[in-house]
């Protein structure tokens, strides 16, 4: 195996026996075949409905930490193989990534694919939620191509912003499917506590399931909880009618073992974000949709025109205790961008007079290593006049400080998921107008980001799409950036990483 998509990889340049994340050198090959089969179906396939919706859930599934059953990667490509023309000899021949001899040429089709991995993980949730956009699907389909063929570095530089533009795109699509489905979020005190009764906790990302539990779940005795990425839910109009919906518990991904081990009920992953779970609790982990790891209790997919059966995740939680108390109180979340933009004219107000000093957008993805308590220190480093903009979850690493507000204005202000960087553009352009400037870059906006995983890197591309310069990224440079595209995102884009607390407080948020 060899795999270097993710900000944990090997000594920083890639694993190659068993990953960091937990799979293993089977899953690994396996996942590196699916994808240059995708590849193949782009290019020799029938442009069907069917071939586009392959692709996209078979680029999602290789995300990291989404799904680490070899079963699932096998019969996809027996599945694969019905679309398009690829033998077992040509997918094993031509699969590894390491087969582009040229460091800066794989760097750039690295970018591509791990790009599109995001897109694709977004646009399935969108697609869920019967939102779809066939320009979407042969933007995927003709970047898929690309990447078989002998570019230059430029070419191959233009989609990579082309695969950022179309990150937008999907990103809006998604909040458009997600807040007309749902509601607009709204400025929402989420509970952290625990209740009485048995509860099932909710994690990953996808809102259907989260609607389809509450609504099996309610009359039961059974209470719901979010983990993880789903803390956003609990600021949707649609779910607030559901008393049984209790609040959030624990905090990102990396923390499950131990929080999975004291919250006594089932847990249900929707999504990526799956880390592979201790004996101790792994009776009591369901996997539905792309998530997989053999062992695991699988909820079936929907069938056409009805609801996933939560039924045996139900009975199951009727049978286990209360979740033990791991912290209490309230954080804010809920601030997307139709409500931040309801209070636009404060804002505005606020920084004209200098009550708002900066805006600093830390988005992105938390990780457990010990150097991402960096970003902890660095929000509670931020001078006082500053204000955070975060989505995804390395909004863990701070929002449950005490920061306090600025005229009203909590200090972090939460967009929500990590597809809900979508919200911090528009708000970010919103201010741009408000302040009748040309140039994004010219907001007293500054940007530190921590990235894991394809999904982030899909977001970077997006905000480099639009222009946005002088973005710091951390913990750690990606790997699969050769030193010669690395110069040309710092020439081009003034990219940069971190270093320590006191010296980018000083870069970031100038006197």
């Amino acid at each position: 195996m060899f795999c270097y998509q993710c900000e944990e990889t090997m000594n920083g340049t890639g694993c190659t026996k068993i990953g960091m994340c937990g799979k293993t050198g089977e899953v690994a090959d396996l996942q590196d075949k699916l994808i240059y089969l995708t590849k193949i179906i782009a290019k020799k396939g029938n442009n069907s409905k069917e071939e586009n919706v392959f692709i996209m859930q078979s680029l999602f599934a290789t995300i990291t930490n989404a799904n680490f059953d070899a079963r699932y990667f096998k019969q996809k490509i027996v599945e694969g193989k019905k679309f398009a023309e690829a033998s077992d000899e040509e997918l094993d021949s031509n699969s590894s990534i390491l087969k582009e001899e040229n460091e800066d040429i794989r760097a750039l089709k690295s970018l591509v694919i791990f790009g599109l991995k995001g897109l694709c993980a977004y646009l399935d949730h969108a697609y869920i939620l019967s939102y779809k956009d066939d320009e979407i699907f042969q933007f995927i389909r003709g970047a898929l191509i690309v990447t078989l063929e002998d570019k230059s570095a430029d070419e191959l530089t233009a989609l990579v912003l082309k695969c950022g533009e179309f990150g937008v795109k999907t990103m809006a699509l998604l909040d458009t499917a997600n807040t007309e489905t749902y509601g607009n979020p709204e400025p929402t005190k989420v509970n952290i506590g625990v209740g009485t009764n048995p509860g099932i906790l909710i994690s990953g990302h996808d809102l259907k399931d989260m609607q389809e539990l509450l609504e099996q779940t309610e009359g039961t005795g059974v209470d719901v909880y979010t983990h993880g990425e789903m803390l956003p839910a609990n600021s949707y109009p649609a779910f607030k009618k559901y008393k049984h919906f209790i609040g959030n518990y624990g905090g990102a991904w990396w923390k499950q073992k131990e929080e999975f081990e004291k919250f006594n009920g089932p847990i249900l992953m929707t999504t990526n974000c799956l880390v592979p779970p201790r004996d101790s609790y792994k009776d009591r982990v369901y996997n539905t949709g792309l998530v997989g790891f053999e062992g695991l209790k699988y909820i079936p997919d929907r069938k056409q025109g009805e609801k996933k059966d939560f039924f045996a995740l139900i009975e199951h939680a009727k049978k286990c205790q209360a979740p033990e108390m791991i912290e209490e109180g309230e954080i804010m979340g809920g601030f997307a961008h139709n409500a931040v933009l309801a209070i636009a004219d404060k804002v505005v107000e606020a920084v004209k007079s200098g009550a708002i000093k900066r805006f600093v957008v830390m988005a992105g993805c938390d990780g457990r290593r010990k150097e991402r308590e960096y970003y902890t220190e660095f929000a509670k480093a931020l001078p006082k006049d500053t204000i955070i903009l975060t989505a995804g979850c390395a909004k863990y690493r701070y929002n449950k400080l005490k920061l306090g507000e600025i005229d009203g204005i909590p200090r972090v202000l939460d967009a929500g998921q990590c597809n809900d960087s979508y919200s911090l553009v528009v708000i970010a352009n919103k201010l741009a107008e408000a302040f009748e400037l040309d140039d994004i870059n010219k907001l007293p906006i500054s940007y530190n980001i921590s990235w894991y995983e394809q999904k982030a890197v899909l977001v970077l591309l997006a905000l480099l799409s639009i222009g946005v310069k002088n973005i710091h990224l951390g913990p750690k440079l990606p790997a699969f950036i050769s030193p010669n595209i690395l110069k040309v995102l710092i020439d081009k884009f003034q990219i940069a990483g971190i270093s320590d607390v006191e010296s980018d407080i000083g870069t970031l948020v100038p006197e």
